[in-house]
């Protein structure tokens, strides 16, 4: 196991936003966060058609939970991932040590602009890492030319807000919190490609072909109570970010309410909130 830097960023914004506080909080929660958007990964591999000796490429790899998942199915292949956050690459290599996962890479770089080109990946796969581009054309160019010529694409995107159980109950706290236009789409935001239409504009002026984008769902466990749950999504960057504008008083308030509005999802296994996406499959001509 071995690590890469990219000597440029283009999107600085991002960057400054996942080596900050964005990027701590998902790796001091990287458990939390695998448990919620784990009903995706199978379903993203499978799409990605990962043979045992094949070389792929996870883009906005995060803590790495889809690298080694993807590694434990080319054991016989190479897994790099690719991500601008430093302190979620620190868990994913460390993670990955603690697996023993020999067959994989983490390199700190920003994918619109990391050397790919000319590298020969199979498969290319990406979980909730590829909303985040300054320029999506571009980054997927790039993403593309690490491909080989036939090589496949998997990608899972965020769909429409409305149906993420997790974000209309943050919507319906109103006054308490209101997070603006966090739930919009358009760029770049966890909510850019949440409309099919774009996807396919964006992977096709890229250079990609036979694209698809299919509707996919989970459920994801965001707390053991719903108090646990409430206490997690306030401590999300959105919400942490509305609170600062906001003073103590008004996160006392949110977070009372959301406790109550979390409450039906309380099931004996924790606080399930369903989850949709976008499940979009290309490949390189």
């Amino acid at each position: 196991m071995s690590s890469r830097t990219g000597n440029h960023i283009a999107n600085t914004e991002q960057a400054q936003a996942w080596n900050g506080y964005e990027g701590a909080h998902w790796a001091r929660q990287q458990a939390r966060w695998d448990e919620i958007n784990a009903g995706f990964t199978a379903p993203l591999l499978d799409a990605a058609h990962i043979r045992s000796d094949d070389a792929v490429l996870d883009i906005g790899c995060g803590a790495g939970a889809t690298t080694r998942a993807a590694a434990r199915r080319a054991v016989d292949g190479r897994v790099t991932g690719v991500d601008l956050s430093g302190p979620m690459l620190e868990r994913a290599r460390a993670s990955a040590r603690a697996e023993r996962l020999g067959n994989t890479t983490f390199e700190h770089g920003d994918a619109q602009v990391h050397p790919l080109a000319g590298r020969g990946f199979d498969a290319v796969i990406s979980r909730y890492g590829v909303m985040f581009f300054a320029d999506p054309v571009a980054a997927f160019a790039n993403i593309r030319s690490g491909l080989r010529p036939g090589g496949r694409a998997a990608f899972v995107v965020a769909a429409d807000g409305a149906g993420n159980e997790w974000l209309r109950a943050l919507g319906a706290l109103g006054s308490d919190l209101p997070l603006g236009g966090f739930g919009a789409t358009g760029g770049p935001g966890m909510f850019s490609l949440a409309d099919p239409a774009r996807v396919e504009e964006v992977l096709a002026a890229a250079g990609f072909a036979r694209i698809r984008v299919t509707r996919a769902e989970a459920p994801g466990r965001w707390g053991d109570d719903a108090e646990d749950a409430a206490a997690f999504l306030m401590d999300t960057g959105p919400a942490q970010h509305r609170l600062s504008l906001l003073g103590e008083g008004a996160g006392i308030r949110a977070r009372r309410a959301l406790v109550e509005l979390l409450r039906p999802a309380e099931r004996p296994g924790g606080v399930l909130l369903r989850g949709t996406a976008w499940l979009v499959t290309a490949v390189r001509p």
